[in-house]
Formats: structure tokens, sequence, C-alpha cells
């Protein structure tokens, strides 16, 4: 029998319980969507967004889940072809990684979105900075969709990045520009801006450059304010990105410090719908298409972040298991037992190009089709329509409740005026077009 005291305590820690306020946000994973009395019939898995706001010339045709960012170099020659030609197969989207466009992207012809980190490879002087010339002639290339620029990576966020000299062959410096016999370093920071309003007109460059093709950041939310300052950059400029990708904290890499992937970075829910809520009560969120990644597997991940605000969601960690990652976690010593992550050509043996690059194919084409029966059952048609009360989580008091998203939303214009909420009031004034840093009152 408890004790007295056992019961006493007991019961003020109920009361306590039952005077706060209930978690209903939607997080990274659980909960379940409802299901409608009269379920829709969605003919087409197809599901498509067109990427490219006002100022883009050539505006893409985006499927709702594509291949996030997979280096030549980090990756291997035959892993870059079995994720390319299975983006061809399925009509879908494969992003370079910062390691540039390698011969092996190219070869089967599938979509390509070029990212472009801090490193600038594939696009870079002799010194490291920023070649607009080199540039020009790699986004004409009619392969290239897109263009991201990598301000920073949910796995290790505020580290940059390094490529091993173990894994530096001569045909990736090649296509990186870069010196053999020595790691090769992406910096923490990019050296062609260093304020909101540069990197606006950063985005606006690269956009002219490459005839207007559309142009976009990837970032994984820290400071609050720093983004704030982006926006306030779009408003005073009138530049906004075609598109923002938001990487979330529990992103992947088998090559970062364990701390940062542990403890840095904001997890993708709460960042996906903080960027939705400021872009929204910006007035700009119509002009921008939004992006996430952050270990999306199944479909059901996918409606989470379609419910937050994503249009479309990109996925490595996924499509890398379609081609048999077993996540051994030795991607940074070269000795990758599947073959995926290694410059040695033995190993990479393990890959079938034409087999893996089926399954590859088969993953999304099945997920799509997933996510039909999914939408149908709540009596939808399209991933646009998913909004956060078409997801269910359970409550502290273990009620299935609707969800809420993990940021305060705001309605269009929110942030104009004497109505901002209290929780953005300090990081909203305090933010500037021409800094990243705050602003005191």
């Amino acid at each position: 029998w408890a004790s007295s005291s056992f019961l006493r305590h007991y019961d003020e820690a109920q009361i306590l319980l039952k005077s706060q306020p209930q978690i209903c946000a939607i997080g990274a994973d659980g909960g379940q969507m409802p299901h409608a009395v009269q379920p829709t019939t969605v003919e087409d898995p197809d599901f498509r967004i067109t990427i490219g706001g006002p100022d883009c010339r050539q505006p893409y045709r985006a499927s709702v889940l594509n291949i996030s960012g997979t280096s030549f170099g980090s990756f291997g020659a035959r892993a870059i072809m079995a994720f390319n030609r299975g983006a061809k197969l399925g009509g879908f989207a494969h992003n370079t990684g910062e390691g540039s466009i390698s011969p092996y992207h190219r070869i089967h012809g599938g979509d390509l979105i070029w990212q472009i980190a801090s490193g600038y490879f594939g696009c870079r002087t002799a010194e490291g900075a920023f070649d607009p010339e080199r540039f020009r002639l790699q986004a004409a290339d009619p392969q290239v969709r897109m263009i991201e620029i990598k301000l920073s990576q949910g796995a290790k966020p505020g580290h940059g990045g390094v490529l091993p000299q173990a894994k530096l062959t001569p045909e990736i410096a090649e296509t990186r520009g870069v010196p053999l016999g020595q790691d090769c370093v992406s910096p923490a920071r990019h050296s062609a801006f260093s304020s909101p309003l540069e990197l606006m007109a950063f985005v606006a460059r690269l956009r002219e450059l490459s005839e207007g093709k559309p142009v976009g950041f990837k970032l994984a939310i820290g400071y609050r304010h720093e983004f704030m300052a982006m926006v306030k950059a779009m408003l005073e400029t009138g530049v906004t990105p075609d598109f923002i990708v938001i990487d979330g904290s529990e992103g992947g890499t088998g090559a970062a410090p364990v701390e940062l992937s542990n403890h840095v970075g904001m997890p993708v829910a709460d960042g996906l719908s903080f960027v939705h809520a400021i872009l929204t009560g910006a007035g700009l969120r119509d002009r921008v298409k939004l992006g996430a990644s952050g270990k999306a597997i199944s479909a059901f991940d996918l409606c989470r972040f379609y419910a937050l605000g994503a249009d479309y969601v990109m996925a490595a960690r996924a499509f890398m298991f379609s081609i048999g990652c077993i996540q051994a976690r030795l991607c940074h010593t070269n000795r990758c037992p599947t073959g995926i992550t290694t410059q040695d050509p033995l190993r990479q043996k393990a890959i079938d190009i034409i087999e893996k690059s089926d399954r590859v194919a088969a993953y999304h084409h099945n997920t799509m089709h997933a996510l039909a029966e999914l939408l149908g059952a709540a009596g939808l048609e399209h991933p646009g329509d998913v909004r956060p009360h078409h997801i269910h989580v359970r409550a502290d008091d273990g009620q299935i409740v609707r969800g809420e998203p993990r940021a305060v939303q705001l309605v269009r214009g929110g942030l104009f005026g004497d109505a901002v909420p209290e929780v953005y009031r300090g990081d909203w004034q305090g933010a500037r077009a021409t800094s990243f840093n705050l602003v005191s009152a």
C-alpha cells in the first residue's frame, strides 16, 4: 500500500498536470490522420507544384517529393548515377549537393537542383571566391532546373563541411575546382554576402546569370531574428527567393560532429511552422514556395510536413535506403560496406546501377501512391490541401486531438502594426535588413 505522503504528493502532481495547457503540437513523428465518411478518389498521384516567383522566367514544375543533396565526393559515382537515373525514370528532381555537377549527375539526364554552398564548388576562382562566369556556364545547362544556395545544414548547422583527403580523387577535384593532396573544406560562412540585403542581391544576381531559373536557399533555423532580418531585406528590396528549404536538425549525415548533430539546430517541425508563419505575416508567403527536409520516409511523414506549411519535401535518407544503405556510419572513412558513400571502385561494384535506379524510382512511385491513398481517405485531393487539423496527435491527458503548428501562426500582414504577437515582437523589432545581428531595443 502507498503511504499517505506518497498519495498526497501524487494528488498534488495530478492537480498541477491538469492545470497546465495541453501540448498538441505536431512533431516530427507520431500522429494519425482522420478519415472522411465520403473519401475522395485521387486519380493521378503525380502530385506537382510550380516553383518560380514573379521574377522567375523559367519556372519549374516539380514533384512534391525529390532527392535531397547528394554530392559527388560524399557519394560514389555509381550511387550518383543510380539516384539520377531513378529521378529521370520517376520524373522528379535530384539535388546535386554542394560538390557541384559531376559527369555522373549528367549521364542519365535527370532534372537537377544545383546546390551552391560556401565553397562555391563548380563556380569558384582559384582563391575560392564566387566566379560569376563559371556559374553562368554551368547554369545554362538545360538539365539544371533550379539553383539552391546552401546557408546551413540541419545535421551540422554553423559548421561548414569537409571532404577528407582520402576521398578526394582527381576526378572529384576537377569537378569541384579544388587542389589535390589536402582536405576539401567548405567554410562555415559565405564570402559572397555578409548581410540580409547582400543575400537578396546574390539571389537576384544568380537568377539573372541563370537567365531566370528559380533561385532559392536552404537553411536550418537558428536565431529567429536572423530569418526575420532576411524577410525585412525581401520587403526592402522587393527581391524574394523562389523557394526556401527548411532543413531540420533531424537531417542526417555520416560525417558531422556528434555535438552539433545532437544539440544544434531547430527540428524541422518547429523551423518549418515558424518560417511559414513569418512569411505569411510579412505578406510574402504566396511569392515563395517552401520545401522541408529532415527524416521524411513514409507518405504520412510527408503529410506532417505539408500540414505545417511545406509545398514539397526533399529526402536523402529514404532514397539511400532504396539503394541499399544500412546506416553503417562509415561514410567519412571511404569504407562504406554497401558501396554508396565510398570512392573505392571495388566497394562501388556492390551497386548495380540499373537495379538500384529502378528501386529509386519505385520508392518514389509507391510513396506517391501511398500519399494518394492517405489523402483520399481524409477526403482530400492534393498535398496542398493538408492543414494542421488534418493531423491528429495524442495530448498529455491521453486524448486524441487536432494537431497544432509548433509556432504561433499569423494572418497575412500580421507582422505590421501594433498587433505583432508577443512571442515574435522582440525579434521582429530588433531585426534589421542591414545585418544578421539583433539590434537591442
